[in-house]
């Protein structure tokens, strides 16, 4: 039976891409400083620790698995990660988590890992425009992420990189971009916006207001999470090493975001806009490399995903 480990098993993607891999017939370990939230952990074995400590992380990896994902990082939507409060945390306890698992696995010859970056890691004069932002993936350099959360993900991709070429190390460097979908944060501060308008709209009477920040212009692409896990699976069994975007090129603003919300919940709100944190102006994935790499790139239409989001967002609004 082959054997996997997800770090950041009690996170959203994390807890989904458990179930993912133990539908293929894996054996699963998870780990992170907590279970996930909403629903019990497929994990055949979870670990509760800290991955900031190099001995939780040698305790974790203590024998050979044939896949390890590493998502664990200390992230969240824009509330999170561009007030400027939070990137001293950021930046180092992500960057722990990596230079702590990528030794272990090195110690223990665990070649096959994955990293999640990110979007982030994009130049921001590449995405001021909201309706052409370049994200190419050879558009990274000169550097100028618009966040430490970004550069923290940027230095991570070049320390993957590094163990690859000088430990023979099978890393497999994915950016995604903007993941939602059921049993994601939704309204502790973290959620990002699909999670948060959905949360809103669900809060709200038909003829009630919701609160945007920005001017709602702001153009993002939104990638449903069974679409990002098949994305991940495919790049970490190819023979690639990337770094590959994994999300969806279509673009929306966070207003047409919202109208699609609205009709999915048969509700009109109106929308006041007021400042707040909100990244780059314009942002979508470029998947001209992975379908070109892999034969593959999304194919839902974002109204799908959220069709599956809004419910579960809503009863969790009924249930507060």
């Amino acid at each position: 039976m082959k054997k996997a480990l997800v770090c950041g098993a009690g996170g959203f993607i994390g807890s989904h891409l458990i179930k993912r891999l133990k539908n293929e017939g894996f054996w699963v370990r998870g780990v992170d400083l907590k279970y996930p939230e909403f629903s019990e952990t497929e994990a055949d074995d979870f670990v509760i620790g800290d991955l900031r400590d190099s001995y939780i992380c040698r305790h974790t990896v203590d024998q050979r698995f044939d896949e390890v994902y590493q998502l664990a990082a200390d992230m969240g939507g824009a509330g999170f990660v561009f007030t400027g409060e939070n990137d001293a945390d950021i930046m180092h306890n992500s960057a722990m988590i990596n230079l702590n698992i990528l030794d272990a696995c090195q110690k223990r010859n665990v070649k096959h890992i994955f990293y999640s970056s990110s979007a982030c890691v994009y130049p921001e004069y590449n995405q001021e425009d909201p309706d052409n932002p370049k994200t190419a993936e050879d558009s990274t350099y000169p550097a100028q992420p618009d966040s430490e959360y970004g550069w923290e993900k940027l230095f991570s991709e070049r320390l993957y990189l590094a163990f690859y070429r000088n430990y023979g190390m099978k890393v497999r460097v994915a950016r995604y971009h903007n993941v939602f979908g059921p049993e994601g944060s939704w309204n502790d501060g973290r959620e990002k916006a699909p999670a948060a308008l959905c949360r809103k709209i669900a809060e709200k009477e038909n003829g009630g207001e919701i609160e945007v920040w920005g001017d709602g212009r702001q153009t993002r692409s939104f990638l449903y999470i069974d679409e990002c896990l098949e994305g991940t699976l495919r790049f970490m069994r190819s023979d690639w090493t990337g770094p590959v975007n994994i999300g969806s090129d279509e673009m929306v603003t966070i207003d047409q975001l919202a109208e699609k919300i609205m009709d999915i919940a048969g509700k009109k709100v109106s929308i006041r806009h007021i400042p707040g944190p909100l990244g780059v102006r314009g942002r979508s994935s470029d998947n001209r490399l992975v379908y070109k790499m892999l034969g593959w790139k999304p194919t839902w239409p974002l109204i799908e995903g959220l069709r599956k989001t809004y419910p579960w967002i809503e009863e969790q609004v009924k249930h507060l």
